[in-house]
C-alpha cells in the first residue's frame, strides 16, 4: 500500500470514528421525526370507535363482519438521501496554515457533516447516494443502504481533494439530478456556493425534492487579516493578484463583498423555502445540525 493510499485511508478513519462517536440515539430520532417518508401505506384495520375519521372506514370488513372497522395507514419511512459535494479547485482551500493535522480543508469539513448525516441516514435504514461535481459530474454513486455506502462516501470525497480543479457549476449538477433521481429524494448540496446562473434550476428541483443546502466557508474568505502585502490566488481560475491587506478600505470592501453574497445566498433559498445548514472550517458543526433537525420538526 503506498503512503498516499495509506493517508486516505487513515484520514478516512478518522473521521469514521468521529462521526459515529456523534450519532447517538438522540441525533438519531431528530433526523427521523424532520425528514417525511415518501408517502403512507396500509398498515392494519381496526374497529372503529367514536371520534374516528369517517372518512377511514373499510366497508369491505365491516361488511363482512356487520361491524364498522377503519383503515390505519403509517408512514411509508424509507427515503433515499443524496449528498451532491462540490469537489471544484475552491473546496480545497483551508486557511489553517500549512497542510497538516491542524488545517482543515473545506473539502474535509464537507467529508466530515456528509459522513455525520450518511450515518444518521443508515441507523435510520434509508438508502444514500453520491454525485460529485465541478464544472461537470465527476462521479456518480447510486444509492443504497449499509454502513459500506457511508465510507465510501468519505472515501470518495477526500480522494477527490487531490485531484480537485475547475470551477463549481451547480446547475450542470442539477440538471444529472433530475435525469438520475426520478423519484423524490432528500438533496443535501454540499458546496461553497461560489456561482451564479443556477437560481432557476435550484428552485425546479426544491419543488420536486426535499434540498437542504449547505455552505462550507472558512474565515479568510469572509474576512482579510491585516499581514501586509499578500499574493492571492484564485483556486478555481489560477489567476494571481497582489493585495495590500494592511488597507482598512480593502478590508471593509472585501468583507462587504462576502457579506453580500452570503446575503443573496440567503435570500434565494428562503425564497425558494430551502433549508440550510451553514459549517465552517475553523468550527464545530454538531450544534447546527441538531438545530437544523429540530426547526424541521417543528414546522413538520
Amino acid at each position: 500500500m503506498t503512503g498516499k493510499i495509506k493517508d486516505l485511508m487513515a484520514r478516512v478513519g478518522k473521521i469514521r470514528i468521529l462521526t459515529r462517536r456523534l450519532v447517538d440515539d438522540r441525533l438519531s430520532g431528530d433526523y427521523h421525526s424532520s425528514f417525511k417518508g415518501q408517502g403512507v401505506e396500509f398498515d392494519e384495520v381496526r374497529p372503529y370507535v367514536p371520534g374516528d375519521d369517517v372518512r377511514t372506514i373499510d366497508w369491505n370488513v365491516t361488511a363482512k363482519t356487520g361491524v364498522p372497522y377503519i383503515k390505519r395507514f403509517a408512514e411509508e419511512r424509507e427515503l433515499t438521501v443524496v449528498f451532491m459535494i462540490d469537489v471544484s479547485g475552491s473546496q480545497g482551500f483551508g486557511s489553517g496554515g500549512e497542510k497538516g493535522e491542524n488545517r482543515r480543508t473545506k473539502m474535509e469539513v464537507a467529508a466530515e457533516v456528509s459522513s455525520l448525516l450518511a450515518l444518521t441516514a443508515i441507523r435510520n435504514q434509508d438508502k444514500i447516494g453520491l454525485v460529485l461535481f465541478s464544472d461537470k459530474v465527476e462521479k456518480y454513486i447510486p444509492p443504497r443502504k449499509g454502513q459500506g455506502a457511508v465510507l465510501r462516501l468519505v472515501r470518495e470525497v477526500l480522494a477527490a481533494e487531490d485531484g480537485a480543479h475547475g470551477k463549481t457549476d451547480i446547475a450542470a449538477a442539477l440538471k444529472f439530478l433530475s435525469s438520475v433521481q426520478k423519484r423524490k429524494a432528500v438533496v443535501f448540496i454540499v458546496s461553497d456556493f461560489l456561482d451564479s446562473g443556477y437560481e432557476r434550476l435550484l428552485a425546479s428541483a426544491s419543488r420536486h425534492h426535499d434540498i437542504i443546502a449547505i455552505p462550507v466557508s472558512d474565515p479568510a474568505e469572509c474576512e482579510l487579516p491585516d499581514v501586509g502585502l499578500v499574493e492571492l490566488e484564485d483556486p478555481e481560475s489560477g489567476e494571481l493578484m497582489l493585495v495590500d491587506t494592511s488597507d482598512a478600505a480593502v478590508r471593509r470592501q472585501f468583507a462587504a463583498a462576502s457579506g453580500a453574497e452570503a446575503s443573496s445566498l440567503a435570500t434565494l433559498l428562503r425564497r425558494n423555502a430551502i433549508d440550510s445548514l451553514e459549517v465552517s472550517t475553523d468550527r464545530p458543526y454538531i450544534s447546527q445540525v441538531r438545530a437544523l433537525f429540530k426547526r424541521r420538526s417543528r414546522k413538520k
